[in-house]
């Protein structure tokens, strides 16, 4: 869109407001073969917005109307208000989610993170999603070397404790302009760390900023990668964090009787539309 991922990222964002009626049509094309849809895996799907939106709400509405799989993963406690339809389909095997900690100091987060919700929010829409029964993981995620890693081990317990029962970890990234933008935050919030803390982040990407190789991006690579990753299983094994990946069940895939007929797709508004945030 030619936006930056600075300034138009916190103010901007886009929507489609005929997404639930797309997902809708497109599951009644006769040629549709149920697969796993995974939601949030390129922005969060529980915008602050989306309290007034219902966007995600209503496709998930969808998704239990056609009992059709979804893993979802989002940083907000938003995501509490769908246990309604998140509780039961977990129980159903159709189901899963993950919610994502990066740290669990308020004053830390803060200043990452300012529009999400807080770190006790988080852990409390965990609980919430365990309590109603829907299979819940905790997604340590960035892991920011000389920043927040030392929180390790600290944010798996507590998810654990609060009912999670799967976990993964994301190393920083920074690909293209995103780079350029956290040195500047850094500099600015942790001006004490911010060499030490680059510097931690080239020795995970082969002495550069970022290394976009497939096989490596997401945890890096060398000594100081490799350290994250062995306390991350050790921490996994002593929480109980390890169990078993369930498939989701895409065999109850089923076509509602009420469906609306199958409409033409270039009928429905495909365009998204544009909010702006104060």
């Amino acid at each position: 869109m030619g936006l930056s991922p600075g300034l138009d990222f916190e103010s901007r964002i886009f929507f489609k407001p005929q997404a639930a009626r797309l997902l809708e049509q497109a599951f009644l094309a006769p040629r549709y073969r149920c697969k796993r849809i995974h939601i949030g895996g390129n922005t969060d799907p529980y915008q602050p917005v989306e309290r007034d939106l219902g966007s995600t709400r209503s496709i998930l509405e969808v998704m239990r109307r056609f009992n059709h799989p979804f893993s979802i993963i989002t940083k907000s406690v938003l995501i509490g208000r769908d246990a309604d339809i998140l509780g039961p389909m977990g129980k159903a095997g159709l189901a899963s989610a993950f919610v994502s900690i990066t740290t669990l100091d308020r004053g830390l987060a803060r200043a990452m993170e300012p529009r999400a919700s807080t770190p006790a929010k988080r852990l409390e829409a965990i609980s919430r999603l365990a309590e109603a029964g829907c299979p819940v993981g905790v997604g340590f995620a960035p892991v920011i070397p000389g920043l927040n890693d030392h929180e390790l081990e600290s944010i798996l317990e507590a998810a654990a404790k609060a009912g999670a029962t799967r976990a993964m970890y994301v190393t920083l990234r920074l690909p293209l302009e995103i780079k350029d933008l956290f040195r500047e935050w850094l500099a600015d919030a942790r001006p004490d760390r911010a060499a030490r803390v680059m510097s931690l982040i080239r020795q995970t990407r082969g002495g550069k900023d970022y290394d976009a190789d497939w096989s490596q991006r997401m945890k890096g690579t060398g000594p100081v990668a490799e350290l994250i990753g062995a306390r991350f299983k050790a921490a996994v094994k002593r929480y109980g964090l390890d169990t078993p990946h369930r498939l989701l069940d895409e065999t109850q895939f089923r076509v509602p009787p009420d469906a609306r007929p199958q409409m033409d797709l270039f009928d429905l508004p495909q365009t998204a539309a544009e909010i702006r945030i104060a």
